[in-house]
């Protein structure tokens, strides 16, 4: 019996071993956990020496994970066990993400410096008050075109995109979203519309009177082959588009008159964020105008930040195909969270043009 209770003493001991073990390792990673920010945003979006400063000047260490869809992006998060402090999603992900219960909300009394942010682009439909989300980066959707094949002044609207003389020669970005408001912008309707008649007359109008131009659907190929003059028309983005001028002089960008699109991409704190304090201590260090504009600079896309819009080259400033006039900016809107049955619809749509 005496030989017993030592082997029930041995065996508890080494239970109460193994239990302080396993709570000691869970100390550690948490422990880990609280000097890691893990950034979870899109590729070559961010200088890389602003990650640098960030770790030298706090102590933490950045794990920069990239995504390439906001739908990928989304649907990792909603799986679960990623762990991520910081995501960078577009305007209309948000609402979608808010909706799913994937967000913290954002703690103002720790934020410094949204003061900022340009007015403008604060208290948004997508997101009021801003209670998920801080602006990163925003810009416009237009039309390049390259002046030794299209009259400077030719193109003005997105109706212009349907004159004969451009057949086989306007490339459009591989989007649902875009090619819809396209087709519905020309109409003069929303690109949040849901109505069922308004979406039939975008399809009628791409079909009968665009599909004859297009000579490729394109995503991030579109910079180069513009470049390379591979068609003298690209509906594309706003950075992308000044990417593509600085090395073509011969192209050209406008935002079309009337309705068109304004987009913004924009920092939140995933619900399983494992590092709230750090995701904190970063987004303030990006809306320090020096870092915001040395971001700016290096991405190439527009600053939402007015104080880093100070700081950057007058050339920069002036450059009305990233920084639109206000009344430019008025006629623009972000494209809605529809939800899944009008997006599915809009991906049909889509698509049923695509195979015309």
């Amino acid at each position: 019996m005496k030989k017993l209770n030592l082997l029930f003493i041995g065996i508890a001991a080494i239970v109460v071993v193994l239990i302080a073990g396993v709570f000691a390792l869970e100390k550690q990673e948490n422990n880990d956990a609280k000097k890691v920010v893990t950034l979870y945003n899109w590729g070559d979006y961010i200088d890389p020496t602003l990650l640098t400063d960030f770790e030298k000047e706090t102590g933490y260490k950045v794990d920069y994970e990239t995504f390439d869809a906001n739908e990928v992006m989304v649907t990792k998060i909603e799986q679960g066990g990623t762990g991520y402090d910081l995501a960078f999603p577009s305007d209309y992900m948000i609402a979608r993400m808010k909706k799913a219960g994937l967000l913290e909300k954002i703690d103002h009394s720790k934020l410094v410096g949204l003061e900022n942010i340009d007015e403008r682009f604060l208290d948004l439909p997508f997101d009021s008050k801003n209670e998920y989300s801080v602006p990163y980066f925003w810009g416009t959707l237009g039309i390049v075109y390259n002046d030794k094949f299209v009259k400077d002044g030719d193109i003005r609207t997105w109706k212009d995109l349907f004159k004969p003389e451009y057949k086989n020669q306007v490339m459009l970005f591989d989007g649902a979203r875009e090619t819809m408001g396209l087709g519905l912008w020309s109409n003069g309707l929303s690109s949040n519309t849901k109505s069922r008649d308004e979406l039939d007359l975008a399809l009628y109008t791409l079909k009968k009177k665009l599909t004859p131009n297009v000579k490729a659907f394109v995503a991030d190929e579109m910079k180069m082959y513009l470049v390379q003059e591979e068609a003298p028309i690209g509906v594309t983005f706003s950075g992308e588009a000044e990417a593509a001028m600085e090395d073509n002089e011969h192209l050209h960008y406008i935002i079309p008159e009337g309705i068109g699109n304004i987009w913004f991409d924009n920092i939140v704190i995933p619900k399983t964020a494992k590092n709230p304090e750090g995701a904190y201590a970063f987004i303030n260090f990006m809306l320090r105008p020096e870092n915001a504009a040395r971001n700016s600079d290096y991405v190439g896309y527009s600053t939402p930040n007015a104080e880093a819009l100070k700081l950057l080259d007058k050339d920069v400033r002036e450059n009305a195909t990233m920084y639109p006039n206000n009344e430019q900016v008025k006629q623009l809107e972000t494209f809605a969270d529809l939800g899944q049955k009008y997006l599915e619809l809009y991906n049909d749509l889509f698509l049923e043009f695509k195979m015309k």
